[in-house]
């Protein structure tokens, strides 16, 4: 299995079911909010289940990790991610439950089926426009920022792709709420449930867990604001059991 890590990669344990993940410092890495994404998407057990940006793959392996669904496609437009991630699914002896496919979110119309997935998760760009971008090619940047993609061809392909009761969840950053809940109800997906996950308890919310429903009835709940960090600088107990820790 070692001829599968390249130059400059490293392998990570995952905490799991003794999976792993092939990483490059270089490039994007995940962090904790694909980590949480995993834990809070229902996906749908039986059901499959499509990542719009999986970069590394990593919330398809978590959800696999966590019996989510049967099978998972992880949907990447950079060749060295998807090529990492589908390393990554043959490492851990996934490739029967998780496939990766090289291809542009803007075009899923003409990669996939309408309608053919239960669930779709994604963990996109947060930045839009410019903002602090030096390199529009690099890695890092692509991953961050509205280069290639914007939130709508996110929520527009994730409509596309799913079937009427299946559910869309995402993670992204608070201050763009009201924008991500205009165009969810644009392309008839309902907020369903709302996590607001804050780094301190004194801090406001960095992060933002939503779930919504093609086709569902007005009403959402509001789960309780997840804190990361004790006073002490330590994880929280709940972050700790998001993280499937304890």
């Amino acid at each position: 299995m070692d001829n599968l890590i390249k130059n400059n990669e490293r392998l990570d344990d995952l905490q799991c079911k003794g999976y792993q993940i092939i990483q490059n410092p270089d490039m994007f890495c995940f962090g904790m909010d694909a980590v949480l994404l995993a834990d809070f998407a229902t996906g749908k057990k039986g059901g499959k289940v499509m990542d719009l940006g999986t970069g590394t793959g990593i919330i398809p392996i978590l959800m696999e990790a966590r019996d989510k669904a049967a099978h998972f496609t992880g949907l990447e437009i950079q060749n060295e991610s998807a090529d990492m991630a589908l390393r990554s699914v043959i490492y851990n002896n996934l490739s029967e439950k998780i496939d990766i496919v090289c291809g542009d979110i803007k075009e899923v119309g003409n990669i996939f089926e309408r309608e053919s997935y239960d669930a779709v998760v994604s963990n996109p760009p947060y930045i839009s426009g410019s903002h602090g971008l030096e390199n529009p090619s690099e890695p890092k940047n692509i991953a961050r920022h509205e280069i290639l993609l914007t939130l709508e061809d996110v929520i527009k392909a994730a409509a596309y792709l799913l079937k009427v009761g299946g559910a869309f969840a995402m993670v992204h950053k608070p201050f763009r709420l009201a924008e991500i809940i205009r165009l969810l109800s644009a392309y008839c997906l309902e907020p369903k449930r709302m996590c607001m996950v804050q780094p301190h308890a004194n801090k406001e919310p960095n992060m933002v867990l939503i779930e919504a429903v093609k086709g569902g009835n007005p009403m959402i709940k509001i789960e309780p604001t997840l804190i990361v960090y004790n006073k002490d600088g330590s994880y929280t107990d709940e972050l700790l059991k998001r993280y499937n820790m304890r």
